[in-house]
């Protein structure tokens, strides 16, 4: 039976208060809930801050990229030892907004999920389309995300495969206010599922996360959470406010019951 996991990517947000204060205030509310796994993923100057202030409680911790290579020579980026050396379990990769305004492409994506495998992190890996490729005629979704998985989870066994989360977050709903209706977000969701059974198998589909991420918020997380291949959410804006977080959890632990 797959958990539900909700996490927060807080993006270019918050500063070193605000941050430990966001992050403790989680902690201190998310304390009673079992049934469901929760994480934040801050900036990666804020990390280790983070991880203090979420030591010993439900709060996970995950950092919003790395870089592939274990050392040397790459001025400004960070490895996985070094997220793991900090207190990361999870990394976020190949978020639409790497892919789209910093040029990542999904080989670069399955370059980083292999090292981030390699060191025991739980790579999130983000898959979606954007919004032209929606509307077109016939509509490109299905051939946009297949591909994207293609690349990004080249090389996998089926051993590997089950200790990645993959996110769902269609472009033209990140930070719009726009969402997905639940029927076109578990449509995506049940198509990825069908191709993890062709690519890998059954098994290994059925234990895959598969979150939803896309202005995600209280008032419509009940809804999206409930569909059957929908197993979490991949949260921005309502992340960064203790009570939007708390409310999307709480949606969560309601389907969960």
């Amino acid at each position: 039976m797959r958990r539900l996991f909700i996490a927060g990517n807080w993006k270019m947000n918050t500063d070193s208060a605000s941050a430990v204060a966001l992050a403790t205030g989680l902690a201190a509310e998310s304390k009673d809930v079992e049934a469901l796994d929760i994480a934040v993923c801050p900036p990666s100057v804020y990390l280790p801050a983070v991880v203090a202030a979420t030591k010993g409680t439900k709060v996970g911790v995950g950092a919003q990229n790395m870089y592939h290579k274990s050392g040397g020579a790459y001025t400004g980026e960070l490895s996985a030892a070094m997220l793991q050396d900090v207190g990361c379990q999870y990394v976020i990769l190949g978020h639409s907004e790497r892919r789209h305004i910093l040029g990542e492409s999904s080989e670069d994506v399955n370059k980083k999920l292999e090292a981030a495998l390699a060191q025991g992190l739980t790579p999130i890996v983000c898959v979606g389309e954007l919004q032209e490729e929606r509307v077109a005629e016939p509509s490109e979704t299905t051939d946009v995300i297949r591909r994207q998985c293609e690349g990004s989870l080249s090389g996998l066994t089926c051993e590997q495969m089950k200790k990645v989360v993959i996110a769902y977050e269609p472009v033209w709903a990140i930070g719009t206010g726009l969402t997905a209706s639940p029927e076109q977000a578990e449509e995506v969701h049940l198509g990825i599922r069908q191709w993890l059974t062709a690519r890998f198998d059954a098994e290994t589909a059925e234990a895959v996360v598969i979150q939803y991420g896309g202005s995600v918020k209280p008032s419509n997380a009940e809804e999206l959470l409930a569909k059957p291949n929908i197993d979490g959410a991949l949260v921005g804006g309502a992340a960064l406010k203790v009570e939007n977080f708390m409310g999307i959890i709480k949606a969560g632990l309601k389907v969960s019951q």
